[in-house]
């Protein structure tokens, strides 16, 4: 089947259009800077032709009408009717409690998402949108919603519940949600595929780096725990965000500087984190470059960062009773080989050797042979889980 992935956010269109079958990318992109200025969409087709159109792109339907455009370009695109779009996948951040799993869109599916925009305000309103607009545009082609939070959505009530009232949950639904479930996903299926071993048999840890970060524990196929809580914000120390944080020291700042809870929150999300720490830059990269100048703030940073993702190792390995492999993904940690030499330093109690010439390499398997625990870096594909699951459901609806 072939697949159209969309990724809608406030400003931006990511898209992927997949041969399932085949499991490759015919074409890939991203619209950025919708209405505004400057608007541009950057085409790439499976054999290297590139492409950069520049428009009026006031909102999403735009953006996306955009896309089938240069996908049946006789230039630069792959197919010739609209109809060889099979099926729309659309990635949705927030599925609440409503969806623990992948569902094709109706309006009932529309109409609980618009219910869960209070838990996820800044990704589901535009996520809607590409809905809405891909539904205008491509009328009668299916279309599917893949949850970033479904992975996630079997952790036990000990790892989801807060320790408030639990009429507060009742009432709002306030819990660990966890986010990246569709990377998470992927990275620990693609572990188990290189050990040649079952994944329902595996304890597996994956670590999500990138801007955002978040880890999962799971256990023979199941997350059970994942760092991201009721919100992005939570767990790992992050590009901008804070991360983990004693919620006494939020009212602390609040009452000291005066802040409103936006100006709290805006501080908590894009202010913080490795950005806060240093003084330099969101971008590890940058911190890698300035620790080597002897920046201490810089050092700091990278070592708070690398020494919560340790922690959670260890906590992750505790709660399942044991780990089979660990596996980095995400923009750092695919790339930053600094960073996951760190993480695993001193390790080898727990049966983690990291081998130093694989790690440098950026070979998929990482750890030592006589490692009891295998380490992995491998690079995400979101796109094609939300593809692989599209063609499921709509198969399976027909």
């Amino acid at each position: 089947m072939k697949v159209l992935v969309l990724n809608c956010g406030s400003s931006s269109v990511k898209y992927q259009f997949i041969d399932t079958d085949k499991k490759l990318a015919l074409a890939k992109g991203l619209v950025d800077r919708i209405g505004m200025a400057g608007a541009v969409l950057s085409h790439q087709r499976y054999d290297g032709d590139q492409i950069k159109i520049s428009g009026e792109i006031l909102d999403h339907q735009i953006a996306i009408e955009y896309v089938l455009a240069v996908l049946l370009s006789k230039n630069h695109g792959v197919i010739d009717d609209k109809k060889d779009i099979e099926a729309v996948g659309h990635r949705v951040v927030h599925g609440g409690e409503t969806f623990s799993g992948s569902v094709l869109i109706t309006d009932e599916v529309i109409k609980a998402l618009q219910d869960n925009i209070e838990l996820a305000p800044l990704h589901n309103p535009p996520n809607i949108k590409g809905i809405q607009a891909a539904t205008r545009i491509l009328p009668g082609t299916p279309q599917v919603g893949v949850f970033d939070t479904a992975f996630h959505s079997h952790m036990p009530p000990k790892a989801y519940l807060y320790g408030i009232p639990y009429e507060l949950y009742r009432k709002y639904k306030i819990r660990r949600y966890g986010f990246h479930g569709t990377s998470h996903l992927y990275v620990s299926k693609r572990a188990a595929e290189l050990m040649g071993r079952k994944y329902e048999e595996l304890k597996i840890i994956t670590a999500h780096l990138g801007n955002g970060c978040s880890m999962a524990a799971v256990d023979r196929g199941v997350s059970v725990d994942t760092t991201m809580g009721f919100t992005p914000l939570e767990g790992l120390l992050m590009g901008t965000r804070s991360g983990d944080l004693d919620p006494q020291v939020i009212l602390y700042i609040m009452g000291k500087e005066g802040l409103s809870l936006n100006e709290a929150a805006t501080m908590l999300n894009k202010h913080s984190g490795l950005i806060g720490i240093s003084g330099e830059s969101s971008d590890m990269r940058e911190i890698l470059a300035a620790v080597k100048d002897q920046h201490q703030r810089a050092k700091h940073a990278f070592d708070i960062f690398c020494y919560r993702i340790k922690k959670y190792v260890g906590a992750y390995a505790a709660a399942m009773g044991g780990v089979d492999a660990l596996v980095f993904t995400g923009g750092i940690g695919e790339n930053s080989y600094e960073v996951r030499e760190e993480v695993c330093r001193d390790m080898e109690f727990m049966g983690i050797h990291l081998d130093q010439l694989r790690n440098q390499n950026k070979e998929e398997l990482i750890s030592s042979d006589s490692s009891k625990v295998k380490v992995f870096r491998i690079p995400t594909n979101e796109e094609l889980v939300i593809a692989m699951d599209t063609a499921e459901i709509v198969s399976s609806s027909n």
